[in-house]
């Protein structure tokens, strides 16, 4: 069994989260610049199994579709090229970064470092990837 990986993504950087390798806790990897994505992605699958994919759907109160889904469309694209037998899910992601602005400010850090992007993409991707691994078991 390989892992799942979930992305947070973003125009400017992309959360990234994976799973242990039995697929049962998520945890997240890393937060990169979104033009990297690609590259660490290709690197990331020659050392490891990875069996699905999740990538956030940017839905906000009433339904409507953010602008950023024409980017995360033309990513999803690219990716199954890239990995044709990784099967890609997707995930409303409603609330995410909220709730992870919330378990940052709950979790002792300095308010500079609750206030890092970077850590709010990567804690997003996470509970991101922790909904999906919970929804497989209802």
């Amino acid at each position: 069994m390989g892992q799942i990986l979930a992305i947070d993504y973003g125009k400017a950087r992309c959360g990234i989260a994976a799973t242990d390798d039995m697929q049962i806790i998520a945890s997240g990897l890393d937060t990169l610049q979104t033009p990297l994505l690609v590259d660490f992605l290709k690197k990331y699958f020659s050392e490891n199994k990875v069996d699905e994919f999740v990538i956030g759907l940017p839905v906000d109160l009433r339904g409507n579709i953010s602008e950023v889904e024409t980017d995360i469309l033309k990513f999803i694209e690219i990716f199954q090229k890239e990995f044709p037998t990784v099967k890609v899910n997707r995930l409303d992601e409603r609330f995410t970064s909220k709730m992870a602005s919330f378990f940052i400010s709950q979790s002792g850090k300095s308010k500079k470092q609750r206030q890092e992007k970077g850590l709010i993409d990567k804690v997003s991707a996470t509970i991101i990837l922790q909904n999906f691994l919970e929804q497989r078991t209802r």
